[in-house]
């Protein structure tokens, strides 16, 4: 009586572990873009000095994304949360 039971539970979840492959592949697809693109606009900020760097890498980096003015909007709030918590842990 428990033998079905515990079939039809290994089939159900057998099917959903394998119905999720395909959304690690997108993942793991958009993750080697990003590395590419990071990789890009290292090289292409490579002889700037480290204060200018940060600024070229996120400007070539917004420049490859689909939506540029809302990267730059995203990297903006991520500069002024980083300065934040910079202020706060020198108190």
């Amino acid at each position: 009586m428990l033998k079905p039971v515990i079939a039809a539970v290994l089939i159900a979840a057998s099917g959903a572990v394998l119905a999720q492959a395909p959304a690690a592949d997108a993942k793991e697809e958009r993750r080697q873009k990003v590395r590419e693109a990071t990789k890009k606009a290292q090289e292409a900020c490579a002889s700037r000095p480290e204060a200018e760097r940060r600024d070229c890498t996120r400007l070539e980096m917004c420049k490859q994304a689909k939506d540029p003015g809302k990267c730059e909007e995203r990297a903006k709030a991520r500069i002024e949360k980083r300065k934040q918590r910079q202020e706060k842990n020198k108190q």
